[in-house]
């Protein structure tokens, strides 16, 4: 509720700042109902401007409040870091690592909290395998609109399982279904947490996820060096995504990309 209660706060300082501008321009008010109109308009017409232009900010890819964003890597290596959201799952988490052992080249999984209570085995054969772990909440719930306390129970409960799985390294979070606004962005700053989004997302278009053909010339045509790409692989629905894999794989090689853990990706920047 904090975050609400900042764009009420914001909108009631843009009626002030409004009112202002209105009676530099029209002149002083001429009676308290005159006054009370003017203050309706005005709210009437603020309050879904800011609300909308946070609903914006909560989603943009390129800038938030506080705290580090990465989409892509300034770098001019050919490096792409690979993504997958959600899981681990049982057969899933197995099938895309023995792609990926198959065809060379590490992987960041970016795990939820509650897969990992249920499927531990599957995130150490993650880390076993050289592979990276990132936070995706314990919920897997939009993170906007929440109190501290939620925002901190969500990222360090799903933390201390990614430590239990053996994963010893820096551990980045990517926010669930991409939304945050003030209090998380201020949480992972304060904590020192980067948060990784992506620049490559074939599945966000219905045509391209439907096709795994489509998903890999998507992907192809649009990486950079530098590049992140998101897939979601742990689900039946998302089969067309599995089935993408490989040649997604064989054609970034295939291009002279080599394929790294955000981590390593971050460690290229210019």
């Amino acid at each position: 509720m904090i975050e609400i209660g900042i764009l009420f706060a914001v909108t009631l300082l843009l009626v002030g700042v409004g009112l202002i501008l209105w009676r530099f321009l029209r002149g002083s008010a001429r009676g308290r109902r005159g006054a009370v109109c003017r203050v309706a308009v005005l709210s009437l017409a603020m309050v879904p401007l800011v609300f909308v232009s946070a609903w914006q900010l909560s989603k943009s890819r390129d800038w938030q409040i506080l705290g580090r964003l990465v989409t892509r890597v300034e770098t001019r290596d050919r490096v792409v870091a690979l993504t997958f959201d959600d899981g681990p799952r049982p057969g899933f988490t197995e099938e895309v690592l023995g792609i990926l052992r198959d065809k060379g080249g590490k992987a960041t999984f970016f795990v939820t909290g509650q897969a990992l209570e249920e499927n531990m085995a599957q995130a150490q054969l993650i880390v076993e395998q050289g592979h990276e772990l990132g936070n995706h909440s314990y919920s897997h719930q939009r993170m906007i609109a929440r109190s501290y306390s939620f925002v901190r129970q969500e990222i360090e409960r799903t933390e201390q399982l990614i430590r239990a799985a053996g994963y010893e390294w820096p551990v980045h979070f990517r926010p669930p279904y991409g939304k945050r606004f003030i209090v998380l962005p201020y949480y992972l700053s304060v904590t020192g947490r980067t948060t990784v989004f992506m620049d490559v997302e074939p599945e966000s278009y219905g045509e391209i996820a439907a096709s795994a053909e489509r998903i890999k010339e998507h992907v192809l045509d649009n990486v950079r060096p530098g590049s992140i790409v998101l897939l979601h692989v742990m689900y039946e629905s998302r089969a067309e995504s599995m089935r993408a894999l490989p040649g997604i794989i064989e054609g970034l090689q295939g291009r002279g990309y080599r394929l790294v853990t955000v981590s390593e990706l971050l460690a290229c920047g210019e």
